[in-house]
């Protein structure tokens, strides 16, 4: 077992600055934490990984681009440091991660909760076996990733909260440059992620691509407006009114009829 003089390399992983910076502060009244990096993105945690010694990692699971457990991926189970999963996951995740004996921190978390991890992860550091824990990761990773293409709902970080918007909530998306906006409900919600991944998610669902930059929902599509040589724009039922790209128009139709 650690003694309280010897550091705790940390690397911490979260893309959302909020929760990135409460963890640096919480985890700079741990005497024994070094904090050697805190990564805002998993490939940004990979460099790190693989060039330097690390101890302990706090990672966050809901990241754009490459997620924690693309991190896990590329670092290899079996290298992977001792890990503390920062999540918003549901339910069913959180029973995943008790059952495979993996700390976690729910978001938002506090200080009292924080230390507790620390103090298990101590004890899991000064004892660890590097095969138990890659079995471990690896059964996560898959049992965690198993329900996702049949989720319903997107986490959105905001303000150092995560709320939870249904797809079903959801009258339209469109993308700004690294992100996408949710429109729902007449609120608007903003979320670093790709549109490919976004249409990837609502796969199979009643959600058609009209644009290189939009989304729509088909149940909340209230008419097409010819405009002429063939092309048209989509009304939805809040009066909402953008044009369809020639490339997606028969999906559109298609998806209207079913």
């Amino acid at each position: 077992m650690l003694t309280d003089r010897t550091p705790i390399r940390t690397v911490i992983v979260e893309d959302e600055v909020t929760a990135r910076n409460q963890l640096v502060q919480l985890l700079r009244e741990e005497p024994d934490i070094e904090i050697i990096a805190a990564c805002e993105s998993g490939a940004s945690a990979v460099a790190v990984l693989q060039t330097t010694a690390v101890d302990l990692v706090f990672l966050d699971l809901e990241m754009p681009g490459m997620n924690g457990f693309g991190v896990i991926e590329a670092i290899g189970p079996s290298s992977m440091p001792p890990t503390i999963v920062v999540t918003a996951h549901d339910e069913y995740a959180l029973k995943a991660f008790d059952v495979h004996a993996f700390d976690y921190l729910l978001k938002p978390f506090g200080r009292d909760r924080l230390h507790e991890a620390v103090e298990r992860m101590r004890i899991h550091i000064g004892n660890s076996r590097d095969g138990d824990l890659a079995r471990r990761l690896l059964a996560l990773s898959r049992e965690v990733r198993a329900p996702e293409p049949h989720g319903s709902r997107f986490l959105v970080k905001s303000a150092g909260r995560v709320l939870f918007v249904g797809f079903d909530e959801i009258d339209w998306i469109e993308s700004s440059g690294n992100y996408v906006r949710l429109h729902a409900a007449g609120r608007m919600h903003l979320m670093r992620e790709t549109m490919s991944s976004i249409e990837r998610r609502l796969a199979g669902r009643r959600f058609a691509r009209v644009h290189r930059t939009r989304i729509v929902n088909i149940d909340r599509v209230a008419a097409l407006h010819a405009r002429g040589n063939g092309e048209y724009d989509v009304e939805l039922r809040d009066g909402t009114k953008f044009p369809v790209g020639r490339a997606y128009r028969e999906e559109l139709e298609a998806k209207l009829t079913e």
